[in-house]
């Protein structure tokens, strides 16, 4: 086992994944900018080194200074976890020349399907279904694109080649918005991830974004772990995700799952990475692309599944072989994540900074938060704006919503603005707790103002007499809009 790691990441991620290194007795060295001196990671880690100023071009993304704090420090592996250069094959090139051990996969593997244009062609000579879109061609311009765009069809998404997480991601209804839309989408591609390339994909509409949870050792086994629903998205990234699927019967989640196997075959894939797919109205599902490296919203899949993914990640590359089988794999139970926001969700989702002055977790059974913040911590406009995330596990569904649901009416926070009242109502809507949503859901049918206090109790019962109080409560019908005599609450927990 690895003595000592280094994990080349901030905030939430960073801590959940020295706090597996610590479980696993394995000595932490951590990375900081100059305004994240006092951040939690740092006051975890074993070793704290500072890497440049606070914008992640100078610090956060320096492979150089990454790799000098790792040969100093003398580690014998690096977790990049997710964003910044975990999707950079140049960095797991630089860790192998430093003879240090890359947790995660191939430099060939992401180059492959890391390259998101790349990934589609690989793919597909492998027999899986694709989206339609630019295929196999690398670093076209904008010329090359504004071609190109007819023969795919409006509208369309330009797209990232170098990362995911809906950055540099732009959507296209007419020729004549592309080019300023190229720019944009190229200027945030190449802060995010120091590549400016994007290539384009068909906009199927009414589809539902469903995701596979994959591991692969060195030894060829590659197996996944169930599948997770991403629909629930704002500006492309994701706000909720939860496993399983409303959306997926036994039949299809094997179907899905073994496409999403064969995909990662196609590059020999080792360690952790999810494949993304597509779900259309009719039942069709595609290839969208790969993430080669842990997801934000892998605690989702840890809680149905029982596996630690971090833990199997620096087990993968020390060398060892799968301890699981696909038919070893099993989800018990549902689990909903929420991602809390330091936004503001009344003024457009607009960020907010500031001192944290106070701040309660929610607990209780079923329940997980992920964070890198604490009272005194300063919330900055140099990274993410995601604080938390919220975990919450039920025997079905609807029990994992009603925990959803009393989770963020605990959770409290004090100097900063939450997205918190964006996930009350979400998680209350009708909609949601029906399972009926897709990708455009919370965009183009969802408001703030959606849900009033008596809907969301309608809902939340009618979602808890379905399965969790099974032979317990019985109900014939429920109407909206017919004014309460009392709160239904009280009245279907008698």
């Amino acid at each position: 086992m690895f003595k000592k790691i280094l994990i080349a990441n901030r905030g939430e991620i960073a801590v959940r994944i020295i706090r597996a290194c610590h479980e696993l007795g394995i000595a932490t060295v951590a990375v900081f900018s100059d305004v994240d001196r006092n951040s939690l990671h740092v006051r975890l880690a074993d070793e704290a080194f500072l890497i440049g100023p606070a914008p992640s071009r100078d610090s956060y993304l320096r492979i150089d200074r990454i790799i000098d704090v790792a040969r100093k420090s003398g580690v014998d592996a690096i977790h990049p976890g997710y964003g910044f250069l975990a999707e950079r094959e140049d960095f797991a090139q630089a860790c192998a020349d430093a003879d240090i051990i890359f947790i995660g996969p191939s430099p060939s593997a992401i180059a492959k399907m890391g390259d998101k244009a790349t990934a589609r062609a690989t793919v597909k000579e492998a027999g899986v279904n694709i989206v339609p879109g630019t295929e196999g061609e690398a670093n076209l311009s904008d010329d090359d694109l504004l071609a190109l765009a007819p023969g795919i069809g409006f509208p369309l998404l330009i797209k990232a080649s170098a990362g995911g997480g809906g950055k540099g991601q732009r959507e296209v209804r007419a020729l004549e918005e592309m080019p300023g839309l190229l720019k944009s989408a190229r200027r945030e591609a190449e802060s995010a991830f120091g590549d400016g390339a994007v290539y384009l994909e068909k906009l199927i509409e009414g589809a539902r974004h469903i995701e596979f949870q994959l591991l692969g050792d060195h030894f060829g086994n590659i197996i996944h772990l169930g599948e997770r629903e991403c629909s629930l998205q704002r500006r492309r990234q994701k706000v909720l995700e939860e496993s399983p699927s409303p959306a997926l019967d036994a039949d299809l989640r094997w179907r899905m799952g073994q496409m999403a196997v064969r995909a990662a075959q196609a590059v020999n894939y080792t360690n952790a990475g999810t494949i993304e797919c597509l779900l259309d109205k009719h039942g069709n599902y595609y290839f969208m692309e790969m993430n080669t490296r842990l997801q934000v919203e892998h605690p989702v899949t840890e809680r149905v599944t029982g596996i630690d993914i971090v833990k199997e990640q620096i087990r993968i590359a020390r060398g060892r072989k799968l301890r699981y089988r696909q038919e070893d794999i099993t989800q018990t139970g549902w689990a909903i994540e929420c991602r809390v926001n330091a936004e503001d969700p009344f003024n457009n989702f607009l960020p907010s900074t500031g001192v944290i002055t106070r701040i309660q977790f929610p607990t209780g059974p079923g329940v997980r938060v992920e964070t890198g913040v604490y009272e005194g911590f300063a919330v900055t406009p140099y990274y993410d704006s995601m604080i938390a995330k919220i975990i919450c596990w039920g025997d079905s569904r609807p029990e994992a919503i009603l925990r959803m649901r009393r989770s963020l009416n605990e959770f409290r926070i004090m100097g900063v603005k939450t997205n918190i009242p964006f996930h009350q109502q979400l998680v209350g809507s009708l909609r949601f707790q029906a399972g009926q949503f897709d990708t455009r859901f919370v965009e183009d049918r969802f408001t703030l103002e959606d849900v009033s206090d008596d809907a969301a109790d309608i809902a939340a019962l009618v979602s808890t007499l379905v399965e969790h109080h099974r032979g317990q409560v019985a109900v014939s019908h429920i109407e909206r809009g017919q004014p309460l005599r009392s709160s239904r609450w009280k009245w279907a927990t008698r």
